[in-house]
C-alpha cells in the first residue's frame, strides 16, 4: 500500500523545465490574437459594419485584448527567436543540424495544418461568395494568391494583401527568417550580429521604412539576444544581481512608461515592446519545477497555439455561413457568440494537434530523414 504521504504522479514537480512559462506566454499571445479577430464578425466584404468597440462582449475585461490583440505577432516573433536560439544555435553553427534536417523540422511542423486549412478556406469561401457576392474579409482569393499561400509566398513581395487564411501571412514572413536564422549562424554564431540586425531594422522602422519582414527580424534577434543572455547567466558570478534587476525591470518599467507617456503610448508601441519583450522572456526562462499536472497542462496550450492560429478564421467563416444559411442575424455583441467561438476554436484545437498535426509531424519525419527528432516542441510564434 502507498505510504499516505507519498505524492502521487499528479501532485510531483516535474524537473525544473526553463521553456514551461514561456509555453503560457505563448498561449496567453495566441488567446489575445483571437479576441482581437472578434472584430471579423463585423465584417462585410473587407470592412467592418457597425462595429462599436465598447459594445463588445466583456469589453470591460478583455478591452486590453480587444484593442492590441494583434501585437501578439510581435510577440510570438519574439518568443520565436528566443527558443530558435535556444535549441539550435550552437547545433546549426557546430553543424551538427544541416540545411535538408532544418528544412523537414520546419517544414513537417508547418506545412501541414497550413495545406489543409488552405483548402478549406478556399472551399468556404466560395460558398460565402456564392451567396453574398463578396468574400469574407480576405477579398483576393484568386488562383495567383492560392498558389502564393501553396508555397508560403504569400507576404514575400512586401504587400499587404491579406486572402484565403489570411493569419498565415505571418508564418510567411517568418520562414524568410528561419533561412535568414540558418545562413548567418553557418557564418558566425557572435552575439554581435544580433545586437546589429536588431539595431539596423529599429533605425529602418522608426525612419519610416519598416516592413513586416524588418519587424519580425527585430523581434525574432532580439529574442535570440534573451536567449543568450540567459545561457550567459547561468555562468556568471552577478547571477543573482542580474536576476533580480531583470525582474525589477520586467514589474517596474510598464508603470513608468505609463505614467510617463500617457496617451503617447500608441505611437511608441514598436520600440516599446522591442525593449520590454526579451526582458520578460529573460524573466520567464528561469527554471521553473511545477506539479506534473500543470506542466502538462501549460505545455498542451502552447501546443495549441498554432492550431489555434490557423484555425480560428474557418471556424469564423463556417459561422457566418451556417447564420446566412439558418437566415438569421449574427449576434455580433452576444457573450454567447464570443464564448462558442473561443471555446470551439481551442477545443478544436487541442484536438487537431493531438490528432492530426503530431502525427503528420512524426510521419514527415520518418519518411524523410531518420536522424530528424519524431516530436519538435518548438511551434513557431506567429501572429494574426
Amino acid at each position: 500500500m502507498r505510504h499516505a504521504l507519498t505524492p502521487n504522479a499528479s501532485t510531483q514537480a516535474s524537473p525544473a523545465n526553463k521553456l514551461v512559462a514561456l509555453e503560457g506566454l505563448r498561449f496567453l499571445s495566441a488567446f489575445a490574437i483571437l479576441v482581437f479577430h472578434y472584430r471579423h464578425f463585423f465584417y462585410v466584404a473587407s470592412e467592418p459594419v457597425g462595429l462599436v468597440q465598447e459594445r463588445l462582449p466583456l469589453y470591460g475585461v478583455l478591452h486590453v485584448l480587444y484593442d492590441s490583440g494583434r501585437l501578439g505577432v510581435w510577440i510570438f516573433w519574439c518568443i520565436s527567436g528566443f527558443i530558435f536560439f535556444w535549441k539550435y544555435r550552437d547545433a546549426i553553427a557546430g553543424r551538427t543540424i544541416g540545411g535538408w534536417q532544418f528544412f523537414v523540422l520546419r517544414f513537417s511542423r508547418l506545412y501541414p495544418l497550413h495545406f489543409v486549412t488552405l483548402l478549406v478556406v478556399a472551399l468556404l469561401q466560395a460558398a460565402y461568395f456564392n451567396s453574398h457576392g463578396c468574400f469574407f474579409v480576405y477579398q483576393s482569393n484568386d488562383v495567383w494568391h492560392f498558389l502564393a499561400q501553396l508555397f508560403l509566398a504569400s507576404e514575400w513581395n512586401g504587400k499587404e494583401d491579406l486572402n484565403f487564411n489570411g493569419p498565415i501571412w505571418s508564418i510567411s514572413v517568418e520562414v524568410l527568417v528561419y533561412l535568414w536564422f540558418f545562413l548567418m549562424l553557418r557564418v558566425t554564431r557572435s552575439w554581435w550580429l544580433n545586437a546589429v540586425i536588431v539595431l539596423v531594422c529599429l533605425n529602418a522602422v522608426l525612419e519610416g521604412f519598416g516592413s513586416q519582414l524588418l519587424l519580425c527580424l527585430a523581434f525574432f534577434y532580439i529574442g535570440g539576444l534573451a536567449a543568450i543572455a540567459r545561457r550567459a547567466v547561468g555562468t556568471s558570478r552577478h547571477h543573482n544581481a542580474i536576476e533580480t534587476s531583470a525582474v525589477l525591470a520586467a514589474v517596474v518599467s510598464p508603470l513608468a512608461v505609463v505614467v510617463a507617456l500617457g496617451d503617447r503610448l500608441g505611437a511608441l508601441e514598436f520600440p516599446l515592446l522591442l525593449a520590454y519583450t526579451p526582458i520578460l522572456l529573460f524573466c520567464l526562462s528561469r527554471d521553473v519545477a511545477v506539479p506534473h499536472w500543470a506542466q502538462a497542462t501549460i505545455e498542451a496550450a502552447g501546443n495549441m497555439t498554432y492550431s489555434s492560429y490557423l484555425l480560428h478564421f474557418p471556424i469564423q467563416l463556417s459561422v457566418m455561413i451556417g447564420f446566412a444559411v439558418a437566415g438569421r442575424p449574427v449576434p455580433v455583441y452576444s457573450g454567447a457568440l464570443l464564448a462558442v467561438y473561443l471555446l470551439t476554436t481551442l477545443l478544436l484545437s487541442y484536438v487537431t494537434f493531438r490528432y492530426f498535426e503530431a502525427p503528420a509531424q512524426r510521419f514527415i519525419r520518418a519518411a524523410f530523414r531518420r536522424d530528424v527528432p519524431s516530436r519538435d516542441v518548438l511551434t513557431p510564434a506567429s501572429s494574426a
